[in-house]
C-alpha cells in the first residue's frame, strides 16, 4: 500500500477507501483519448480491476491524444486495449487488467459487464452509449458518460433506481447527424481534463461519497465556461421505466 500513501492521507480516501478501490472491478469501453486519461488514473489510483474494451489498433494519428500509445504500437499496429494494459501493468503490477479487443454489442455486452461496479464511457458513438445505458439500467450498474469535442468535454453519472437515464436526458429518437472529431477537431488538453473529472467521479461512486455529482457538467476550456445542468427521471422512458426494469 506504500505507493498510495499520498492517496490514504486524503480524508475522503483513507486506508480503508484505499482497500475498497483495491477490491472494485470497472469496465472502460473505448481506450482513445478519454479512455486512456480515465484507465490511467484509476490504475494509479489502485482499482483492483480495469477491463478495456476496444476494437481499434493504435495509428499514429491517435497519439497527440491517446496517451497510453507510442509511435512503436503505432507502427507495429498492436490493438488499443492491449497496447493500453501492457502501458498500465509497467506503471502498477498490483492491479489486474484485461484487454478485450472487440466491439461492445448486443451479443457480448452482458456478460463482458456482468461481474463489473461501474462502467466508463469513453465511447465516440451514441449506438453504444444507448446500449450501454440499457443494460445497466437493467442490471442496476452505476457507468459514467464523457464526451470531448473541440474545446469543450462534458460528462454526467448515471446511477440505477431513482435517478434519470441516458434515455431521459437525450431521447434516442432526437439523435441526428453530429459533429465529430474528424470535422471539429479536439484538443487534448479537452479530452485529457474532461476524462480526468470522469475519473474522479468513478472513484467517489466506487467509494460510496456523498460528494458525487449530480447533473451534467459541461466545459470549454478554450473559453472558460462551465455549468452543470440539472435532469429530472423521465416519467415515461421506456428504458427506466417500471415496466422496462421488470423484464
Amino acid at each position: 500500500m506504500q505507493r498510495y500513501v499520498r492517496q490514504m492521507v486524503f480524508s475522503g480516501i483513507g486506508e480503508s477507501g484505499q482497500q475498497i478501490l483495491s477490491n472494485s472491478r470497472v469496465a472502460i469501453v473505448g481506450t482513445g483519448a478519454l479512455g486512456t486519461v480515465s484507465a490511467n488514473c484509476l490504475a494509479r489510483a489502485g482499482v483492483g480491476f480495469l477491463r478495456l474494451i476496444d476494437k481499434d489498433y493504435v495509428e499514429r494519428i491517435n497519439l497527440h491524444r491517446q496517451i497510453l500509445y507510442t509511435e512503436e504500437d503505432a507502427d507495429t499496429n498492436v490493438p488499443k486495449a492491449v497496447a493500453a494494459c501492457s502501458f498500465l501493468a509497467r506503471a502498477n503490477s498490483d492491479i489486474q487488467l484485461e484487454p478485450i479487443v472487440a466491439e461492445l454489442n448486443a451479443n457480448n455486452i452482458e456478460p463482458l459487464f456482468s461481474d463489473i461496479d461501474l462502467v466508463l464511457d469513453a465511447v465516440d458513438n451514441w449506438e453504444t452509449r444507448f446500449l450501454m445505458n440499457r443494460v445497466c439500467r437493467k442490471k442496476s450498474l452505476p457507468w459514467i458518460y464523457c464526451a470531448a469535442l473541440g474545446s469543450e468535454g462534458m460528462t454526467m453519472n448515471f446511477l440505477p433506481n431513482e435517478q434519470p437515464c441516458l434515455q431521459c436526458v437525450v431521447p434516442q429518437e432526437t439523435i441526428g447527424v453530429q459533429p465529430t472529431c474528424v470535422t471539429a477537431g479536439v484538443l487534448n488538453m479537452a479530452t485529457g481534463a474532461i476524462a480526468s473529472i470522469q475519473a474522479v467521479e468513478a472513484v467517489k461512486i466506487l467509494l460510496g461519497s456523498p460528494h458525487i455529482r449530480q447533473g451534467l457538467f459541461v466545459a470549454d476550456f478554450w473559453t472558460n465556461r462551465f455549468k452543470t445542468i440539472p435532469f429530472e427521471k423521465e416519467d415515461h422512458c421506456v428504458i427506466c421505466s417500471k415496466t422496462f426494469a421488470g423484464k
